[in-house]
C-alpha cells in the first residue's frame, strides 16, 4: 500500500483545488478580481507556511542562491501566471469550461517531460490521457450543447494550461536539488512577493471588513485551495513521474463539478457522472 500513496497525494491535491471556483465566485460578489484573489491566494499562502514551517523544521528554508531560478519558475512563471489566467477565464465561462482549459495542462507536461527527460510516451499514458481529456469534455457541457466559453475565456483558459504544466517541468528540476516543503515554500516566496506588485494590498485589506464572510473565505481558499494541495501534490511529484501526476490531478474538474451539485444544487448530469467515470478510469490506468 505504501507506493499508493504519493498517488493518493496527487489525487487529494486535486480534489481540493477543485474548491477553488467556490471560493473564487464567492469573493468576486463582494467585489475581488481576479488580481485581488491571486495576491489573497498566494501572499496568504505564503504567511501560513511560513509560520507552520518556522515551528515544523527551520532547515526548509535553506537553499542554494544558484537553484533560485528554480522557484523562479514554479512561483512567477507558474503559480502567478496560471491563477491570474485562470480566474480571469472563470469570468468569462463557466467553471466547469475554465476547469476542461486549464486541464490541457498534461498535454503539455507530457510533451515537455518527454522533450526534456526523455520519457517515454507509453500506450497506457495515451489511453490515460485520452480518457482523461473525455472525463474533462464531458464535465464541461460541450457534449450537451451547454457550452459557455468567448475568444477572451478560451484563449486564457488555454494560457492557464499552459502556465499550469509548468509547475510539473520546474517543480521536478527543483526536486532533484530538495525536499518537497522547500520547494513548494520557495514557491509561495516567489508567487506571494510577487502578487504585491499585481494587485494593491490596501484595496484588498480593506475589503476583508466588507463582511464577515470575506475573511472566512480568504482563509479557506488559502488553506483549503492553496496550501494544502500544493504541498500535497509536491510531495507526491517527488514520487510519481510528471506526467501521470497531472493526469491524477484531473480530479480537480470533478470534484468542481460535485461541489457544484452538492453546494449548490445543480443537477447531477450524465455527463457529470460520465466524466466522473472517465478520470476515475484514467486513475486506475496509471495505478
Amino acid at each position: 500500500m505504501k507506493k499508493y500513496i504519493p498517488y493518493l497525494f496527487v489525487l487529494t491535491a486535486g480534489i481540493f483545488w477543485g474548491s477553488l471556483g467556490f471560493f473564487n465566485r464567492n469573493l468576486a460578489v463582494y467585489g475581488f478580481t481576479p488580481k485581488d484573489i491571486v495576491l489573497v491566494r498566494n501572499f496568504g499562502g505564503l504567511v501560513v507556511m511560513t509560520v507552520l514551517f518556522f515551528f515544523m523544521d527551520r532547515s526548509i528554508f535553506r537553499i542554494k542562491l544558484r537553484h533560485f531560478p528554480f522557484f523562479i519558475g514554479t512561483g512567477i512563471i507558474s503559480v502567478v501566471a496560471f491563477t491570474l489566467l485562470y480566474f480571469t477565464c472563470q469570468q468569462h465561462c463557466s467553471l466547469a469550461v475554465s476547469a476542461i482549459l486549464l486541464y490541457t495542462s498534461p498535454v503539455f507536461v507530457m510533451v515537455m517531460s518527454t522533450l526534456i527527460w526523455k520519457d517515454k510516451i507509453t500506450k497506457q499514458k495515451l489511453l490515460a490521457l485520452a480518457v482523461t481529456l473525455a472525463g474533462c469534455v464531458s464535465v464541461s457541457g460541450i457534449i450537451g450543447g451547454n457550452l459557455s466559453v468567448t475568444f477572451f475565456g478560451f484563449i486564457t483558459g488555454i494560457g492557464s494550461g499552459f502556465f499550469y504544466a509548468l509547475y510539473s517541468i520546474f517543480g521536478r528540476f527543483a526536486l532533484e536539488h530538495y525536499k518537497p516543503y522547500t520547494v513548494t515554500y520557495y514557491t509561495f516566496l516567489c508567487a506571494g512577493l510577487t502578487s504585491l506588485l499585481v494587485a494593491s494590498p490596501s484595496k484588498v485589506i480593506s475589503s476583508l471588513s466588507i463582511s464577515p464572510a470575506v475573511p472566512v473565505l480568504s482563509v479557506c481558499l488559502v488553506l483549503i485551495g492553496t496550501v494544502l494541495p500544493f504541498i500535497l501534490y509536491t510531495k507526491g511529484l517527488a514520487e510519481v513521474e510528471s506526467g501521470k501526476a497531472a493526469i491524477l490531478a484531473c480530479m480537480e474538474p470533478v470534484s468542481a463539478a460535485l461541489i457544484g451539485v452538492i453546494v449548490f444544487g445543480e443537477p447531477m448530469t450524465m455527463s457529470v457522472i460520465t466524466g466522473l467515470m472517465c478520470i476515475l478510469a484514467a486513475v486506475y490506468i496509471l495505478h
